[in-house]
């Protein structure tokens, strides 16, 4: 509720409830759906996504790094990681590395 031109505090809004309810949406959106979220150890990939969705593309600045990250979903499926290149090479896991480095690094990620 924001107070009316009547009040004598006009403009004053009253629902501290909603403070952050925006950025914590986006949080939820990047970091659950679209499965991007940090780590101790790195940058952590696991999208939760409709299975209509046939790809998407985020870009993530983390640790003095940029991560260029590129989701292909040819299967449809809403989650399972097939592969992980960073920077075209072959990952073991859906872990990123710290990199620390300043540059952009280039993710392919496969669902499947």
């Amino acid at each position: 509720m924001i107070t009316g031109k009547d009040h004598p505090k006009f403009g004053a809004a009253k629902n501290s409830w909603l403070t952050g309810t925006a950025s914590w949406t986006m949080k939820a959106a990047t970091d659950w759906i679209l499965g991007i979220r940090s780590d101790f150890h790195g940058l952590k990939i696991d999208p939760c996504i409709p299975k209509k969705w046939d790809k998407f593309r985020a870009i993530r600045y983390f640790r003095n790094a940029i991560y260029d990250i590129q989701v292909q979903n040819p299967e449809h499926l809403s989650k399972r990681i097939k592969e992980v290149k960073v920077d075209n090479i072959k990952q073991e896991n859906n872990l990123l590395p710290v990199f620390k480095d300043g540059k952009k690094h280039d993710i392919e990620v496969l669902m499947g």
